[in-house]
C-alpha cells in the first residue's frame, strides 16, 4: 500500500519536509515552463501542485504537523516531485526527436506522478485538520479533478505518432514520405529544418538505441529500430554518395537479365500480375478488382465455388511483397539498359527511352530516386540542345518530376554545366515547351543553394518577366513564384526591376534594412525609367517610401533618396503627386540647411525645378496643385539665390521661369518684382556662365512681360541692351536666343531705349546671324518665331526711322514675309504691327522726283511707286509694294481665324490708302482682292468689333470713289443690313453712313 512506504519522523522533520516540498513544487513550475516535450503536461502537473502550496503553508504556519497521515501525505509528495523533477531534468537533457517518439510514455508517467499523488491527498482527513474551510474546499475539488485527469499529446502531435506508426507497418511508404515525416517532427520539437541541423538531431537520436539497450529496455529498443529504419529513407539519413553505393551493390547483384513473373503472381481471373492481392478464405489468392467483380454477379469462389463475399478477403501482404521486389528488380535492370540508348542520337530511339522514363518517373516516387542515383540527369541535359522539340519537352519533364521534393535533384541539375542555361533557353520558345521550363526553374528555385544558379544566367530573369503577362495562366503562375523565390538576393531583387519588375524593389524599400534601402534608392536614381514606369512606381506608393528616406539622418541615403525622386518626378503627373504628398518642405528643409553639401543641394533644387514645370497645365482645362503656398515660400527659395552655387542658382531661376507660366504666375512675378529681380537677372545676362545666363535670360523675358514700363525703364542700361543683342548674336541655345528676343520685345518703345537699340555695334550683327542661320525656318517651336516677331516690331518703331533704316538694311522684310504664311496667329499678329510701322514711313521715304526729263535724249524715267508716286524701294522707303507683301497680307485676310492678326495685317494694308493715297492705293488693294476680303470679314466667324469697325470706316472712304462703289455696292450691302440690326451703336452708325453712300439709306436716318 502507499501508506507503507511512511516512515516515522519528528515534527521539526516532517516541516522541513514540507519546505522543501514546497521550494520544490516552484521550482517545478519555472523548469516546466522550459521544457519541449510534454509542455502541456507539465505545466497541467505544475498546475496541480502549485494549488497544494496553500495546504502545505497554512500547515507549516499552525504547526499541524503532527499528524501521522499528514506525516506521510508529505513524505509521498517529497517523493513524487522529486520523480517529476527528475522526469523533466531528462526531458531537457536527452534528444528531442527520442523525447518526442517517447511522447506517450512520458505523459503516462506525468499521469502516475498525479494519481499518486491524488490518491496520497484523499488520505487525509481535512476535517480533522485547523485549517481554513476554504482551504478544504479547494483541495476536495483538487483531488476529484487529479483523479479523472487525462495526460495526451496536442493534436498535432499525435498526428505524428499516428504517422509513424502507420509507417512502421506499412513496408512501401516513399521517400517523400519519410521526408515529410521527418520535417513534421523537427518542426514539432523546434529543430530547424535545415539539412544540416536535420542530419545531425538524426545522428542523435539513432545514438539513443544504445542507451535502450543498456537499460534492457527489448521492446523500447524494437520500436526505436522500425522508428530509425522508417527515418533513414529521409534523405538527410544518407548522403546520396552512400545511397548511391548501397543502390549500385543491389542493382549489380541482380544480373542484367529479367526475370519473368512466377505464376503465383499472376490472378487467377485477370490472368495479369496482380497489384493489390487478397486471399480468400480458402487459401486462393486474386486481384482485389478482378474478385470484386466477380462477386457483384456470383457470390461464390471461382476456383472452390463455396460461397464468398467482398467482406471475407484479405490483403496477402506477403505476396505483394513479394511482387512488388520483382517488379523492383526489372525496373532496376531496365534503368541500367536505357541510359546508353538515349545518348545514341537517334531521335526515334531517344524518344522511345524517353518515353520509358517518363511513364517510370511517373509511375512510383522510389523509380525517380533509382533516376537520380544512375546519374541519369547529366544525361537528360545533353538532351536539351536538341534541335528536336519533342525530345526537349519529354527531357524536362522527366527533370521536373526528379526535381519535385527531391533537393539532391535540384543540387545535381544545378551544377550540370550549362543546365540552367539551357533551360532558361526553353523558356523563350513556343508557349508549350515554355511552360515546361518555368514549371523546372519553379522546382529548382525552391532550394536556397540553386536560387544562384538560376538568377546568375544571362536573360533568365527578363523572360520570366515576359512570362508574367502569358495568355497561359499557370505558365504566369509558375513564373511569377520563381520571381517570388529569386527574391532572396537584393542583386535578383535589383536585375527584376531593371527588367520592369518592381514589385520587390518597392518591398526592400519600404520595409529593408538601411543599406539595402539605400541600394534599392540608387537603382532607381541610376535606372531609365520609361514613362510607364515612373508612372506605375508612382501608383504604387514609392514616393512615400523615398519621402521618408529623404528625411533620414544618413547623409548618403538622402543623397540616393533625392536622386530617385529626381529621376521620378522628371513625369509631370508624378510631380505632381510628390506636391500633393507635401515633398515641397523636406526639400526645402535640405535646402536651407547648413550643412548640406552643394551637390546635395543641385540634385533637391533640380527636383523642384521638376515639381514647378509640372504646374503649367497641358490644356486649360487642366488644374494643376500649386507648389508654393505662401508668400513666405516664395521669398524664402528668392533669398537662396545669392547664397548658393551656380548649379543651385540656376535651378532656382528654373523654378521661378516654370512658375510663371503656370496659374500661380501673377503672384509670382508681382513677388520676384518686389523682390528687385529684374536688375539682378539683368546683370546675370552679363556673365560668362551660359547655362546660368540662359536661365536669368528666359527668367527675364517673363518678367518684363506686361510689366510697368516706367519700373523696366529705371532699371535697364545700355550695357544691358548691348548683353541682350549680344546673346542673340553669339548664343547656341535657342531657348536664350528666343528669350533674349522676348526681352527686347518687351522693352518700353521709349527714345532712350531706340537710341541704345540704334547705337548698339552688335545691332546689324546680331539680325545678321540670327537670320542668316535660319534659325527662323529650321525652328519647329512657335515661340520662337512669335519672339523673333516681336522684338522686330519693338525695332520698327515709327518713332524712330533711322533704327528702322537699320533694321531693314539687314533684310528683314524678306525674311519676315515667309512666317505671314508659316508662323502662329501671334506671329502673324507681331509681323503684321511690323509692316505697319515700317509702312507709315513710307510717304516720307519715297524719293519724289521730277516727271518732266529735261533733256529727252537720255534714257526714259525711273518707275514711279503705284501707290507713293516716287522712287521706292525696300531698303529706303519699306514699301510694302516693292517687298511684295501685299498678296501675302491678303492672304492672311482670307485665311486667318484669330481676328487680333487680321486686324494686324489689315493695318498694314490700310496704309496704303492713307491720305492722297487713297485712289492709287485702292487699285493696289483691288488688284489684290484685298476688298472683296475685308468686306467678307464685316461677318467674320469670331467677330472683333474693333476690326469691324476699322473695315467699315476704310469702306466709307473707299466707297467715295464710284469705281468702287458700283464694284462692291451690292455685295456689301448685305453684311452692312445685317449690321444695321445686331451691330453696336458705332458699327450701326459707320454701316449706315456707307448705305446712305450707296443711296441704300436717306443721309438724314436715324441711324446716323
Amino acid at each position: 500500500m502507499v501508506m507503507d512506504v511512511v516512515t516515522d519522523s519528528s515534527i521539526d522533520a516532517v516541516m522541513e519536509v514540507t519546505s522543501q516540498v514546497i521550494e520544490a513544487i516552484i521550482e517545478l513550475g519555472v523548469a516546466s515552463n522550459n521544457v519541449i516535450i510534454g509542455k502541456k503536461s507539465f505545466a497541467q502537473l505544475s498546475e496541480y501542485l502549485h494549488k497544494i502550496v496553500p495546504l502545505l503553508s497554512e500547515l507549516r504556519r499552525k504547526d499541524l504537523c503532527d499528524s501521522d497521515s499528514l506525516r506521510k501525505v508529505v513524505e509521498i509528495l517529497n517523493h513524487q516531485t522529486k520523480l517529476a523533477k527528475q522526469l523533466i531534468q531528462d526531458c531537457s537533457n536527452r534528444n528531442r526527436f527520442y523525447l518526442f517518439v517517447n511522447s506517450r510514455s512520458i505523459a503516462k508517467r506525468i499521469g502516475d506522478i498525479t494519481q499518486e499523488i491524488s490518491r496520497a491527498m484523499s488520505c487525509l482527513s481535512l476535517a480533522s485538520l485547523d485549517i481554513s474551510l476554504s482551504t478544504r474546499d479547494d483541495i476536495d475539488k483538487l483531488v476529484n479533478k487529479m483523479k479523472n485527469a487525462e495526460f495526451k499529446d496536442a493534436i498535432a502531435e499525435e498526428e505524428i505518432l499516428e504517422k509513424i506508426e502507420f509507417g512502421i507497418h506499412q513496408r512501401s511508404v516513399d521517400r517523400t514520405f519519410a521526408n515529410n515525416l521527418l520535417v513534421s517532427i523537427a518542426k514539432a520539437v523546434g529543430v530547424s529544418t535545415d539539412r544540416t541541423a536535420l542530419k545531425r538531431e538524426f545522428e542523435e537520436f539513432k545514438s539513443e538505441i544504445e542507451n535502450v539497450r543498456l537499460r534492457k529496455n527489448e521492446a523500447e529498443a524494437i520500436q526505436m529500430d522500425q522508428i530509425i529504419a522508417l527515418l533513414e529513407r529521409a534523405d538527410v539519413a544518407l548522403s546520396l554518395e552512400d545511397r548511391g553505393k548501397k543502390y549500385l551493390i543491389k542493382r549489380k547483384s541482380l544480373g542484367m537479365q529479367q526475370l519473368e513473373p512466377l505464376m503465383t503472381f499472376n490472378c487467377p481471373i485477370a490472368k495479369e500480375v496482380m497489384v493489390d492481392p487478397v486471399e480468400t478464405p480458402s487459401g486462393y489468392t486474386f486481384e482485389r478488382s478482378s474478385i470484386e467483380k466477380w462477386l457483384a454477379d456470383k457470390p461464390t469462389c471461382p476456383l472452390t465455388s463455396t460461397p464468398l463475399d467482398s467482406s471475407m478477403l484479405r490483403p496477402n501482404k506477403t505476396l505483394r511483397i513479394a511482387i512488388e521486389e520483382w517488379k523492383d528488380r526489372n525496373t532496376m535492370i531496365i534503368l541500367a539498359s536505357l541510359k546508353s540508348k538515349l545518348s545514341s542520337g537517334v531521335r526515334e530511339e531517344v524518344l522511345v527511352c524517353l518515353k520509358q522514363l517518363l511513364d517510370l518517373c511517373e509511375q512510383r516516387e522510389i523509380h525517380r530516386e533509382w533516376l537520380i542515383l544512375e546519374d541519369y540527369i547529366p544525361t537528360l541535359i545533353e538532351l536539351l540542345p536538341f534541335k528536336d522539340r519533342n525530345i526537349r519537352n519529354q527531357t524536362l519533364k522527366i527533370l521536373c518530376l526528379l526535381a519535385k521534393y527531391n533537393d539532391d535533384a535540384k543540387d545535381i541539375i544545378a551544377k550540370v554545366e550549362n543546365a540552367i542555361k539551357y533551360i532558361v533557353q526553353s523558356l523563350g520558345r513556343q508557349i508549350g515547351e515554355g511552360k515546361l521550363a518555368v514549371a523546372l526553374l519553379l522546382e529548382l528555385s525552391k532550394c536556397e543553394s540553386v536560387r544562384d544558379y538560376i538568377g546568375n544566367v544571362q536573360g533568365c530573369i527578363l523572360l520570366l518577366v515576359t512570362m508574367l503577362t502569358s495568355e497561359d495562366h499557370q505558365a504566369a503562375t509558375d513564373a511569377k513564384n520563381v520571381l517570388d523565390n529569386l527574391a532572396f538576393s537584393d542583386d535578383n531583387v535589383i536585375l527584376m526591376a531593371h527588367n520592369n519588375y518592381f514589385k520587390y524593389l518597392l518591398h526592400r524599400l519600404s520595409a529593408g534594412p538601411d543599406h539595402v534601402r539605400m541600394a534599392m534608392a540608387k537603382t532607381l536614381w541610376e535606372m531609365e525609367l520609361t514613362n510607364h514606369n515612373k508612372s506605375s512606381l508612382v501608383e504604387d506608393g514609392v514616393l512615400d517610401f523615398l519621402l521618408v528616406l529623404v528625411s533620414h539622418d544618413d547623409v548618403e541615403m538622402k543623397i540616393v533618396a533625392v536622386g530617385a525622386l529626381l529621376n521620378l518626378t522628371t513625369l509631370k503627373k508624378n510631380g505632381q503627386e510628390a506636391i500633393k504628398k507635401h515633398a515641397v518642405r523636406p526639400l526645402f528643409e535640405i535646402l536651407h540647411h547648413q550643412t548640406s553639401s552643394e551637390k546635395l543641394r543641385e540634385h533637391v533644387s533640380a527636383i523642384i525645378v521638376n515639381l514647378a514645370i509640372s504646374t503649367i497645365p497641358e490644356d486649360s482645362a487642366a488644374v494643376s496643385v500649386p507648389l508654393l503656398e505662401s508668400d513666405e515660400d516664395i521669398l524664402e527659395l528668392y533669398s537662396l539665390i545669392n547664397f548658393t552655387g551656380p548649379g543651385v542658382r540656376q535651378n532656382i531661376l528654373q523654378i521661378f521661369h516654370a512658375l510663371c507660366l503656370s496659374p500661380s504666375a501673377v503672384i509670382i512675378k508681382l513677388k520676384l518684382r518686389q523682390c528687385s529681380a529684374i536688375p539682378m537677372l539683368l546683370g546675370l545676362c552679363e556673365v560668362d556662365d551660359s547655362t546660368l545666363r540662359a536661365n536669368a535670360v528666359m527668367l527675364l523675358c517673363c518678367l518684363t512681360e506686361d510689366d510697368d514700363e516706367a519700373k523696366i525703364l529705371d532699371h535697364i542700361t545700355q550695357s544691358s541692351v548691348e548683353a541682350l543683342l549680344m546673346i542673340i548674336k553669339n548664343s547656341k541655345n535657342e531657348e536664350e536666343i528666343s528669350s533674349a528676343l522676348g526681352t527686347i520685345a518687351n522693352l518700353p518703345g521709349s527714345a532712350q531705349i531706340s537710341e541704345w537699340l540704334l547705337e548698339s555695334h552688335c545691332l546689324t550683327s546680331s539680325l545678321t546671324s540670327l537670320f542668316n542661320s535660319d534659325n527662323i525656318i529650321r525652328s519647329k517651336k512657335n515661340q520662337f518665331t512669335e519672339s523673333v516677331a516681336g522684338a522686330i516690331c519693338r525695332l520698327t518703331v515709327e518713332t524712330n526711322v533711322e533704327l528702322q533704316k537699320k533694321v531693314v538694311e539687314v533684310g528683314i522684310i524678306d525674311n519676315l514675309l515667309p512666317l505671314l504664311e508659316t508662323g502662329s496667329s501671334l506671329t502673324r499678329r507681331k509681323i503684321g504691327v511690323s509692316l505697319t510701322q515700317l509702312s507709315l514711313s513710307s510717304p516720307e521715304l519715297s524719293r519724289q522726283i521730277c516727271r518732266r526729263p529735261v533733256f529727252r535724249c537720255f534714257s526714259a524715267l525711273p518707275e514711279f511707286c503705284q501707290v507713293h508716286r516716287g522712287i521706292c524701294t525696300v531698303v529706303s522707303s519699306f514699301c510694302l509694294l516693292e517687298a511684295g507683301a501685299v498678296k501675302p497680307l491678303v492672304q492672311v485676310l482670307k485665311g486667318e481665324p484669330n481676328p487680333e492678326a487680321c486686324e494686324a495685317a489689315l493695318d498694314a494694308l490700310l496704309t496704303l490708302i492713307d491720305g492722297e493715297s487713297l485712289q492709287n492705293g485702292c487699285k493696289v488693294l483691288e488688284e489684290a482682292n484685298a476688298i472683296a476680303e475685308m468686306i467678307k470679314l464685316i461677318s467674320h466667324p469670331s467677330p472683333c468689333t474693333r476690326l469691324q469697325e476699322k473695315i467699315l470706316s476704310s469702306l466709307e472712304r473707299i466707297f467715295r470713289i464710284l469705281e468702287y462703289k458700283q464694284k462692291y455696292g451690292q455685295l456689301t450691302q448685305r453684311y452692312l443690313m445685317d449690321l444695321t440690326q445686331r451691330g453696336n451703336s458705332n458699327l450701326r452708325s459707320l454701316a449706315a453712313r456707307i448705305l446712305a453712300r450707296l443711296n441704300v439709306l436717306h443721309d438724314q436716318s436715324s441711324y446716323f
